[in-house]
């Protein structure tokens, strides 16, 4: 048997009884156990963990863990995740009772994607990609108006260029501003620009240091 691992947790009881809690030093691992020759793309297993994801989180905010991770015991799991458990810990701390929202924007300004063999080298190629993907652009009426209405509802907020084609307004956002969120995205509508608005999700975004 392995557990395929969902995320870390601050409490045993944020788990139990929708997943097995696998200790790891001061948090807790949601895992769900499936046979070792489980393959983990299976359309109902995905849609299981899903599931549970959702009820996990109405218990309390947790950080997601990439899907795919998968272990053979608690001890192989906490092992894997040892480098980030203390920061996981303090956010977890700081936001319990916060939650992730998403903005996609469709790039007014859209940048086509590189061709490889343009450039003589990967690491030319690389950087080529980064820029054109940095490059594009939102609507700067529609960036405003997020700017505007939204943003005075959150905790922490970043825009990030995602690929070419679109950028991603990410919030930190407290539970009980959900409905409030919910409101501004149908403010939002009003300038006719498209987007798609989802969560409320677990911390994700907000829990890697490296993202811009």
């Amino acid at each position: 048997m392995k557990g395929v691992v969902i995320g870390a947790h601050l409490r045993r009881d944020d788990v139990e009884p929708l997943a097995e809690a696998w200790p790891a030093r001061d948090l807790f691992l949601s895992a769900v156990t499936v046979a070792d020759d489980q393959p983990l793309g299976d359309r109902d297993l995905l849609l299981r963990i899903a599931a549970i994801r959702a009820q996990l989180l109405e218990r309390a905010t947790f950080i997601a863990i990439r899907y795919g991770f998968s272990a053979a015991s608690a001890a192989e799991a906490e092992s894997k995740c040892a480098t980030h458990l203390e920061a996981w810990r303090v956010l977890l701390e700081k936001h319990r009772d916060h939650v992730e929202m998403t903005l996609k924007v469709v790039a007014s300004s859209p940048r086509a994607r590189p061709d490889r063999h343009d450039f003589a080298s990967g690491a030319d190629y690389l950087r080529a990609l980064h820029e054109s993907t940095r490059g594009a652009s939102i609507d700067e009426g529609f960036r405003q108006a997020v700017e505007r209405e939204l943003v005075p509802l959150t905790i922490e907020h970043r825009w990030l260029h995602r690929d070419g084609r679109s950028i991603e307004f990410a919030a930190l956002v407290a539970r009980e501003k959900l409905n409030d969120v919910h409101a501004a995205g149908e403010t939002l509508k009003q300038t006719n620009v498209p987007f798609l608005m989802s969560g409320p999700w677990p911390l994700e975004v907000f829990a890697d240091a490296d993202r811009e």
